[in-house]
């Protein structure tokens, strides 16, 4: 191997690593990087859009292209559309922006969820009728939830007598709660997980 092909080497394994260890920074610490400023500003993006907080990952990446050496900025671009994608629920489009990146697609639970939150809770740039939409299935959602929960707690207590409508709804309420929760726990393991497969600023 030519010697200066091997120095590129190298320095790329030595570029690498540094940007690993960005990734085990804080916000603040990543705001005061200089020597990997686009990668820097690129995971303050990702993280961002983690958060469904398009602007200001938009805001991350535009920094980032600009900071960025010209050879960087495709994949820079690349890792924006898979993280504005996210931020902004369009499922499809993450779909694509991954696959673009080089990355296994998210699965099919992973994109129904997103598409699931996306109808809920549409991002700030959706219509008021997308709004209007997002909490009528938030109330029905509700509701549905308040008459499972009723009827799981109406049909345990059956061998005691039952339950009256008021603590019957009262308990129903808490079990919904608590199945919203394991829900919750669940879904942000997996997403977790998911993440650390994910496209970063390597």
């Amino acid at each position: 191997m030519a010697p200066k092909q091997r120095q590129i080497r190298i320095e790329q394994r030595g570029a690498q690593q540094a940007i690993e260890a960005l990734e085990q920074r804080s916000d603040e610490e990543l705001e005061a990087e200089t020597k990997y400023k686009a990668a820097a500003l690129s995971i303050l993006g990702a993280r961002a859009s983690e958060r469904f907080d398009a602007d200001a990952a938009r805001g991350y990446f535009q920094r980032a292209i600009a900071a960025a050496r010209p050879q960087e900025r495709m994949q820079i671009r690349r890792m924006a559309d898979a993280s504005l994608a996210l931020a902004e629920r369009r499922a499809g489009d993450l779909k694509d922006a991954v696959e673009r990146l080089g990355h296994a697609p998210p699965s099919g639970r992973q994109m129904l969820a997103l598409r699931a939150m996306g109808l809920l809770i549409p991002p700030a740039s959706a219509g008021i009728v997308a709004r209007i939409r997002g909490i009528v299935l938030i109330v029905l959602l509700i509701v549905v939830l308040l008459a499972v929960g009723l009827g799981v707690v109406e049909l345990v207590s059956l061998p005691f007598g039952g339950l009256g409508l008021a603590p019957g709804l009262l308990l129903g309420l808490f079990f919904a709660i608590a199945a919203i929760a394991v829900a919750v726990v669940i879904g942000r393991r997996r997403r977790e997980r998911s993440l650390r497969d994910a496209p970063s600023a390597k």
